[in-house]
Formats: C-alpha cells, structure tokens, sequence
C-alpha cells in the first residue's frame, strides 16, 4: 500500500455541538455490537471507528455486546476469531460500561439474556401488545406479492387468530409517525405499521429477534447513543415504537454512518468475498494501514495512510 500522512480533517457531523446542546449524562454509552456470523471485515472497522472514535472524543464509554442471539447462524468460531482481531486492532471495550458475564469476562451476549427476553416478551403478552403467528414466509409472499430489494410488510394475518401457543410472536405495531433526529442525516419521519407492519420478536425456531434484542439490550444496558451504519436506519421507527412499549421513557440518540461499497454499488459484505481484517493482516498489513484504508473508504481521512488507534479521536468534531 502507498502510505502518504493523511490530511486530518474532522468528519463534519457536527458531534460535538449536538450532543452538548442534547445534554447527554457525562458517563454517557455507546455499543460496538457485532453478531458472530462470519470473520470481522473492513465494514465493521468502520463501525468501530466511529463508535470508538466518537466515545474517545467526546468522553463517552464503549461497550462490547456480541449479538448472537441467531443460534442458526452465530458460531463460537467466529466469536473467538472477532474478539482477536479487536484485540489486535486496538478497539479495547470500556470495563466501566460492561457487566460481568457468567464466564467472569467483562463482555455481553444476548445469548446469555435469554431469560430476561422471555419475561419482556410475557409482560408485551399480558398487555395485548405482542401475538402468535403462524405464517411462513410463502404464506405472507403470496398475500403482498413479491417486493424483492424492499421490506415486506406483514400483512396482519393472525392479528386476530389467537394462536397462542405459536412459537412466532410478533408486536403489535401502532399507526403513529416516529420522528427523530440523526446526527448525521437530519430529521427523520417513519411509519412503521406502513414499512414493515407487526414485526416479529420471536422467529419460528425460537430465536428471539434483533429487533428485539437490541431494543432490550439497549434500554437495559443504558446505551444514550446508537451509532451504527445507515442500512440499519429503517429499523430505528420501529426499535422507538417497541422500546417505549418496553418501558424506555428516554430514546437514545442515533448516528447512521455511511457504509462501505464495493464498485458494483453493494454493500461490502465478507459472504461475497471482500477481503477481511483476517486476510489484511495474513498479507502483512499492520493494523496501522488497516486502520488508515476503512477510515479512507468511508471518508474520516482524505488519503489512505495508516492510522494510529490513539489518534481515531482526531477524527471527530
């Protein structure tokens, strides 16, 4: 790689104005939160970047939530493999912000919050707020047709059928606009029940959805600001709308950063064989020049050039 020193301008998001005039508590928290589907790629550098980089600056603290609540598809492997590569890239979680999990380790799963899923899921039950289901996938494609590239919404076939021993439950989504504001993006207005309609919380084999794991978690574990990548932005109306429900009486505040690309327009993505932080690092990129070519994808640094861990705090207003 060509190394130049980059020119260091702040991203221009107006950080830190807005979260002075929101008044965020001084011990404020934010969440890296990766689900162990796969290896750690550039996108999650980016992630990272932003989530450290914003808590460094601006004296917030990082906590590391491993979001396996999928048990079809995370696997331990690829935990291990993403705890390394944190490790060996310098994004080191805030001990102040975590609990201690059962294994005794300063990190968070949802895998180990299960209990506390079900009684949430009980309490949306005895309110009328949340219902069984029992329709497929085919079943909901056949009645709103096929919307391949959009979000499909259901159609609210069992709103009303009583299937109460269903393993599939789904909230009971309101008909009002959610408005909030992103830090990045501006002001944003969504309709949820028009968007994706009663969403699920618990999915046909049981597992327990990111819907709502992270509106939980994130109530739970008092998490003030959610910054995440904007293909996530849709969900944000509805996690609102579910965590009010919850009991949440304060919503966080949100950053949708842009996303990592690849030439064809896609997201970048490690199943269509971008190159991860385990192939840099195999091809004698040091952690440094990995650093400096997500912080350059995504537009924190003007030329690609390696980035020191201490330095990602530089790179925020």
């Amino acid at each position: 790689m060509n190394i130049t020193r980059p020119i260091r301008t702040a991203v221009s998001y107006g950080l830190g104005s807005t979260l002075g005039a929101q008044q965020l508590r001084s011990n404020w928290r934010t969440r890296f939160a990766p689900a162990p589907t796969g290896f750690l790629h550039l996108g999650h550098v980016v992630n990272a970047l932003h989530v450290w980089g914003a808590a460094r600056a601006f004296g917030g603290a990082v906590l590391l939530r491993i979001e396996d609540h999928d048990r079809t598809r995370c696997r331990p492997e690829f935990e291990d493999a993403l705890l390394r590569d944190l490790d060996w890239l310098g994004f080191v979680p805030d001990r102040s912000a975590t609990v201690e999990s059962p294994a005794g380790e300063h990190i968070l799963r949802q895998s180990d919050n299960v209990a506390r899923y079900q009684a949430l899921l009980n309490e949306l039950f005895a309110r009328g707020l949340e219902y069984g289901c029992i329709c497929t996938r085919k079943d909901i494609a056949e009645i709103v047709g096929d919307q391949f590239g959009e979000e499909t919404p259901y159609p609210g076939t069992c709103k009303h059928a009583n299937h109460t021993s269903a393993t599939a439950r789904r909230f009971r989504v309101g008909e009002a606009t959610e408005s909030f504001d992103d830090i990045r993006l501006g002001a944003q207005s969504q309709i949820p029940h028009k968007q994706c309609g009663d969403f699920l919380l618990r999915d046909r084999n049981a597992n327990f959805t990111y819907q709502f794991c992270a509106s939980a978690d994130d109530w739970d574990q008092e998490i003030d600001l959610v910054i995440r990548g904007e293909d996530l932005l849709a969900s944000t109306g509805r996690q609102l709308s579910l965590a009010r429900a919850l009991g949440r009486k304060r919503a966080p505040y949100f950053l949708h950063h842009q996303l990592l690309l690849r030439p064809d327009g896609l997201k970048l993505s490690k199943s269509l064989g971008d190159n991860g932080v385990r192939e840099l690092r195999e091809a004698g990129f040091s952690r440094e020049q990995v650093l400096g070519r997500a912080a350059f994808l995504c537009g924190l640094i003007k030329h690609e050039a390696a980035l020191d861990i201490g330095e990602i705090s530089l790179l925020f207003s």
